[in-house]
């Protein structure tokens, strides 16, 4: 399956994977452990997953290639909302060499 991925610079990492994950839970299947770092968010569209580093927080979204966008646009969208004041950008990358999407705090709609 295509796959598409982030690094977001973070000193907050696993803050903000537990928080996506317990916001994303009311409307899809999630798991987030603290002990391990590590979280998923189960989509119809596919699957992402969430890894918190001492820097960063890894995000990797996988789908059919047509609903990538989508993916990153979910799970972008939303962690650049809870990282307002931290000023998170996150920039996908696909596994084909195509551009994703950026999200940053000061856009209204993420680029293509």
């Amino acid at each position: 399956m295509p796959v598409s991925t982030a690094r977001v610079a973070t000193d907050r990492a696993a803050r903000y994977a537990k928080q996506l994950a317990a916001h994303m839970s009311r409307r899809i299947e999630t798991s987030f452990s603290p002990e391990t770092g590590h979280g998923t968010l189960v989509f119809r569209a596919g699957t992402a997953t969430l890894e918190a580093q001492s820097d960063a927080l890894l995000l990797t979204v996988e789908g059919e290639r047509d609903k990538l966008p989508e993916l990153e646009d979910v799970v972008g969208r939303h962690l650049v909302r809870f990282g307002a004041r931290d000023e998170l950008v996150v920039e996908w990358h696909r596994d084909n060499g195509e551009a994703g999407l950026v999200h940053r705090n000061d856009e209204d709609a993420p680029e293509a």
